[in-house]
Formats: C-alpha cells, structure tokens, sequence
C-alpha cells in the first residue's frame, strides 16, 4: 500500500483548522499566501537553489 502527500492540501488542511481556532489569523495567511505565490510567480519554482 502505497500512501503519499502532497504538499498543498497539507497546507489547506492546517490552513483551515487555524483559521476556525483563531479568524484573525486569516488576513495573516491570506497575506503570506499571496506573497509566496507571487515570488514564485516572479521568480520560477526551479530559481530556488538550496
């Protein structure tokens, strides 16, 4: 049996449950969330070296 994750549903997942447990932290994901799309957006997936 073969089990594997993805990374974006994880995300949504914790997302979501922080969202119900405190609602002002959603300005706060929404900001981060915008901000990370958009240097991936600028910038490319495969600029990142590690």
């Amino acid at each position: 049996m073969n089990v594997t994750f993805s990374l974006g549903p994880l995300v949504s997942l914790i997302a979501g449950i922080l969202i119900l447990v405190m609602p002002r932290l959603l300005a706060y994901i929404v900001a981060v969330y915008l901000i990370v799309i958009g240097v991936i957006g600028i910038f490319g997936v495969g600029a990142s070296h590690f």
